[in-house]
């Protein structure tokens, strides 16, 4: 389940994170611009675009009312996709109980089908508010998603801040720690990891460090959620993201850095996605990206919000 995320606007010089009804204020992040990766950057050939959400399923909702019937989620129309584009990771999304209905054999079929087509990592994808204060849930739906289909990975979605408060942060973010760790220990060996917004790195942890880094010790990797249009200046994704990717790349956790391609009314507004731009614009502003964080250890590529709206993108 797709959940709405955090809408980024500009505020003067600092960065206004809506959560609903409440607005957090935190000055924007010193520029990343100056990383050592001109060399590396020069060197690189090939998008920088190395994963991506992909939230849909093909399975018609006359049969399974958890269907979306969207063709671009057959087996071999995603393979050819992730092959065209030289993915490595795949976040697939899972809906509830995949282990029920029609759902397994479509997940095991894509699943072949990717790693066939070069993707070393296919992660079942999923999420919903509630599981922050319910981590059983969390669990239930992991192993489900196991039984269902041999996933590589585990990823979670769940974004319990939206219409939070500031000072509601902290215990948000211990409740996603247990979430994680119950799910880990329902996913046994397989790997877990989460999407994480950029300003959890911005925010202190009464216990000490910060939000962002308090959740890299329950997680075997991160997607930093940057969703801006553009790469360079105090209010582009390399500023933005490179706190936190410098918090996970110390703790030594892999992570990449996420773009969004959605419409700017599903965004929150057109500085918020490539959506309303180019698929050109796309590609050179993560280039951008790749050249300022590859040179920063752990850094897995730039991951893009979502399958559909990325088409569409290309598709202009």
């Amino acid at each position: 389940m797709r959940v709405p995320r955090l809408r980024a606007s500009l505020i003067g010089g600092a960065v206004a994170l809506a959560l609903g009804g409440s607005l957090l204020m935190t000055a924007a992040p010193a520029s990343a611009a100056s990383t050592p990766s001109a060399n590396l950057a020069a060197k690189a050939t090939g998008s920088a675009i190395t994963s991506m959400w992909a939230w849909g399923n093909p399975i018609d909702p006359a049969v399974d009312a958890r269907g979306q019937g969207d063709p671009e989620f057959a087996p071999k129309a995603l393979a050819a996709f992730a092959s065209a584009h030289k993915l490595k990771t795949v976040y697939l999304s899972v809906p509830w109980a995949a282990d029920e209905g029609p759902f397994s054999s479509w997940l095991k079929a894509s699943i072949t089908a990717l790693h066939r087509a070069g993707v070393t990592t296919v992660a079942a994808l999923g999420g919903d508010p509630a599981w922050a204060d319910d981590p059983d849930l969390a669990a239930t739906w992991t192993r489900a998603a196991l039984k269902a289909a041999p996933f590589d990975a585990i990823q979670f979605d769940v974004e319990p801040w939206v219409d939070a408060t500031e000072d509601e942060l902290p215990g948000i973010v211990d409740k996603l720690a247990t979430m994680y760790d119950a799910a880990a220990d329902a996913a046994r060996a397989v790997p877990v990891g989460a999407d994480l917004p950029w300003w959890l790195a911005a925010k202190q942890n009464p216990a000490g460090g910060t939000l962002f880094g308090e959740l890299l010790p329950h997680l075997d990797s991160v997607a930093i959620v940057a969703f801006v249009d553009h790469a360079r200046g105090d209010d582009g994704i390399i500023a933005l993201a490179g706190p936190a990717a410098r918090e996970a790349s110390v703790a030594r956790t892999p992570y990449s850095i996420g773009v969004e391609t959605d419409s700017p009314e599903v965004a929150g507004g057109p500085g918020a996605t490539f959506g309303d731009d180019s698929a050109a614009l796309l590609e050179s502003e993560t280039a951008l990206v790749r050249s300022a964080f590859s040179s920063v250890s752990g850094y897995a590529g730039v991951t893009v919000e979502h399958l559909l709206s990325w088409q569409d993108l290309i598709a202009k």
